[in-house]
């Protein structure tokens, strides 16, 4: 998949809150790293050194005694004195005080001050007057700052408050339109086709409205995770000249009461201001469950917001020129009146794509990765029924990867079987430390399932099979349909769950114990017995009926308990019978390796020496022929691993 496009709403300059915080703290402390400075240089209002500094008795003592050369009265306050010996006395007199007058006072007569020199010089009094001009205007500014900062908090919180029902919808116009496109999008045609109507309206409207066709009022795609839905969504907006709005279903629901509805409001208020526009609501299902049957009662946040989506749609207002187009995987829980003609007038079903899907899907993935010759898509496509897009776009990736691991300059057959593997069933543990008599409970375990499916007529086919851990498995057996199944007989599960038996069955007649290997066997054995009484009808005893809710599944919001439709003696009949299907398999499967375990037993020994085999070399082994000792890469799978 694609990377999504980014929002261009949110903020790409870099700023942050903590960015703005730091800024802030950063002005704080130069401020009062300046007001410190200030302190410092122009702090002392007197500028004479404190180092050789007299008193007037001092002086008078020195002009009686003959050892003053001059006097210098600088700024009305501050004196030098300059003595004989070449020194400098300073001397500190109020302004407002008579030098002359003071020396009197201590005795000096007019014939004393003839003895030195005297001269006034008007002093320079900026430093004492930026002194208090500091102490006046910065705990002004620092007022003013404060009470600055007090209206913008509570500015902010308004505006946060008022905010706060605004819809946080993602927009994407032209300038910032994103690169994906339909030819992007492979293995659902249909689907394609139905979207492609839809941005056919919006660019050609008369083309549709001359033969008196309305514009869909919503298209909901539905189908399971990793087929595409978000993926057709982007190509939509890839493709549309429209605004195309971007939103998922939580983001309508808040703590609070009635916020979502008011997001839904200003969602649409946008969308229809810049009409033709597209609206995107991806896991619809978070807002629009069914009403009526959650916890919240009427008041519930999720039935406000649902109601007023649903009136949006489609209420009293026509004509708004606004599609909207929905996503999500769970459409049993949806409201009815969500699904029903003239709200969503369209339903798109995305589902797993088939061979030829699966097919274009690769090769969409595999543009600009360096495939090896040997690499064959269409063969990648048959052993890979079931896959979604996601998964097929995971298996190309993990291929490279694989391939940049091993310092290949393209990407081999042999890394896209493993990345596969590691897609279906995770890494290999070729690490993990096993006994001799482990290894052989494991290959005794694995040749029982894989014996069992080459021997019955409705099994699929042994494509690989190996006792080397992957992921939480001991070892497996890969046993994949020839082409895409759609339909499934009984014939057809009760072979598979014989196949699935064959393992325990194995163990029994070769260890006559039986280990933990077999527990989730049994649990799939189980699952599918249950399937074909309850929902399939395949029961001669109970007949042809369902029993219980479909998947069985149990989903708060809808169901708060398990309303079962069949009575205490129908479930013991269905246990019962489930128990017989289980067991009737497992009995066929113990007898079928009891009468082949020849077979058995050369598999076996193949395994515990060899520890993989792909279907070439099995089938081999089946039909009695000497084993190939040449790699093979039958059906574009990997050669043997030691």
């Amino acid at each position: 998949m694609s990377n999504k496009p980014s929002d261009p709403s949110s903020n790409n300059n870099g700023n942050s809150p903590f960015a703005n915080r730091n800024a802030q703290r950063l002005w704080i402390v130069l401020g009062v790293v300046v007001l410190l400075l200030f302190v410092v240089v122009f702090g002392q209002p007197n500028s004479i050194p404190k180092s050789n500094r007299i008193t007037v008795d001092q002086l008078a003592s020195y002009i009686r005694q003959g050892n003053v050369v001059s006097v210098l009265v600088r700024g009305g306050s501050d004196v030098l004195v300059e003595l004989r010996n070449g020194s400098t006395a300073y001397l500190y007199k109020q302004p407002e005080t008579d030098l002359f007058e003071t020396l009197s006072n201590y005795g000096l007569a007019a014939d004393d001050f003839q003895r030195f020199e005297y001269e006034q010089q008007q002093g320079d009094n900026t430093t004492g007057l930026l002194f208090q001009l500091l102490v006046a205007i910065v705990p002004t500014l620092i007022i003013v700052w404060l009470l600055w900062r007090m209206m913008r908090s509570v500015r902010t919180g308004q505006d946060q408050a008022l905010s706060f029902g605004r819809s946080r919808a993602r927009v994407v116009r032209d300038m910032e339109r994103p690169q994906v496109t339909f030819a992007d999008v492979a293995g659902a045609d249909e689907a394609k086709q139905e979207l492609a109507e839809v941005v056919e309206f919006l660019k050609e409207p008369e083309k549709f409205i001359r033969l008196g066709a309305r514009i869909p009022k919503g298209v909901l795609m539905v189908g399971p995770p990793g087929t595409g839905k978000t993926l057709m969504a982007r190509a939509v907006a890839g493709e549309a000249g429209v605004p195309f709005f971007s939103i998922s279903g939580s983001e309508f629901v808040e703590m609070f009461v009635g916020v979502g509805a008011s997001r839904v409001r200003d969602l649409f208020e946008r969308a229809k201001a810049e009409a033709p526009a597209i609206v995107f609501v991806d896991e619809i299902d978070a807002v629009g469950r069914h009403r009526g049957a959650g916890l919240g009662g009427g008041h519930d946040e999720r039935e406000q917001t649902l109601n007023q989506i649903l009136v949006e749609m489609d209420g009293f207002e026509t004509g708004t020129n606004v599609i909207i187009i929905a996503a999500t995987n769970r459409p049993d829980i949806l409201d009815p009146a969500l699904l029903r003609p003239g709200r969503f007038d369209r339903k798109v079903i995305m589902d797993n794509p088939d061979v030829k899907g699966r097919t274009e899907i690769l090769k969409v993935h595999a543009k600009g990765k360096p495939l090896a010759a040997d690499v064959d898509l269409e063969t990648l496509a048959r052993i890979t029924p079931g896959f979604s897009g996601a998964d097929l776009e995971n298996m190309i990736n993990e291929g490279a990867i694989l391939a940049a691991r091993r310092n290949k300059k393209s990407i081999g057959m042999s890394e896209m079987q493993e990345s596969m593997e590691r897609v279906v069933m995770g890494p290999e543990r070729k690490t993990r430390v096993i006994s001799p008599e482990e290894k052989r409970k494991v290959a005794y375990h694995e040749a029982g399932h894989a014996v069992i499916q080459f021997l019955l007529e409705y099994a699929n086919p042994v494509h690989k099979i190996t006792i080397i851990p992957r992921g939480r498995a001991g070892g497996y057996v890969m046993s994949l349909p020839e082409e895409d199944i759609f339909l499934r007989s009984r014939e057809q599960f009760e072979d598979e769950i014989a196949g699935i038996m064959g393992g325990r069955a194995a163990e029994e007649i070769i260890f006559n114990q039986f280990t933990t290997g077999a527990s989730n066997d049994l649990q799939t054995a189980t699952q599918r017995a249950r399937l074909m009484v309850t929902q399939y009808g395949m029961s001669e005893t109970l007949g042809p009926r369902t029993f219980g809710g479909g998947s069985g599944s149990l989903f708060l919001g809808r169901d708060l308990y398990e309303q079962r439709d069949y009575s205490e003696q129908a479930a013991e009949e269905i246990d019962n019978e489930v128990k017989r299907i289980v067991q009737t398999a497992y009995q066929r499967a113990k007898a079928t390796l009891t009468e082949n375990r020849d077979k058995l037993e050369t598999l076996a020994t193949v395994l515990i020496e060899q520890e993989t085999l792909d279907r070439q070399q099995f089938e081999q082994l089946m039909q009695g022929t000497p084993l190939s000792t040449e790699p093979t890469m039958a059906e574009g799978l990997d050669e043997p691993q030691a």
